[in-house]
């Protein structure tokens, strides 16, 4: 096994925005989200604006949730995003209207290419579309777009994307039937 150099772990390449910006997002992002003890959503999707997301009208953001970067993020009218969610949005990421984020779901927008000794980081943008709901700790994988309406069941991981009306289960997701409405 030969000896990797240490000083090729080197990601500078990166730029999300300036040291104060990302430390003023990290100490408001763990006082009014990553707890329990701030649940007043209107006052965080103020602070989201603030810090350059677009957010729509009747956005409910619950307790303990994690934001990466706001200025990454968009977000459209009448969408939950349920308790413990992660949006690790190293990249945009759009979540459109009438979407339903479950308890611990991942959006994931980074990852590392695992051929290059460094393990350079790779992002890439996701996108929900109207009507999507992601459920409970079910994980969006970089790159992908959940179409109009589809749905990503309890626990799966969406590692390519979903066709509209369509429910997707398992890892990695499989598309099971069709989203009908009644």
């Amino acid at each position: 096994m030969t000896k990797t150099d240490l000083s090729l772990y080197n990601n500078d390449h990166y730029k999300p925005g300036g040291a104060i910006k990302r430390l003023a997002w990290y100490v408001t992002s763990l006082v009014f989200f990553q707890n329990y003890i701030f649940p007043i959503s209107s006052i965080k999707v103020v602070l989201l604006r603030i810090f350059g997301a677009k957010v729509g009208r009747d956005v409910t953001i619950k307790p303990a949730v994690n934001i990466k970067y706001p200025w990454f993020l968009e977000i459209g009218d009448h969408v939950w995003v349920g308790e413990k969610v992660w949006i690790d949005n190293l990249a945009m990421t759009r979540i459109g209207s009438h979407v339903c984020l479950s308890q611990g779901a991942m959006l994931l927008t980074g990852n590392h290419n695992y051929k290059k000794p460094a393990f350079d980081l790779i992002t890439q943008g996701i996108k929900l579309e109207d009507g999507v709901w992601i459920g409970a700790q079910a994980t969006v994988c970089p790159g992908i777009v959940c179409k109009s309406h589809s749905i990503l069941s309890v626990g799966s991981v969406a590692t390519s994307h979903l066709d509209a009306y369509t429910v997707y289960m398992g890892n990695p997701a499989g598309p099971v039937r069709k989203r009908e409405f009644k």
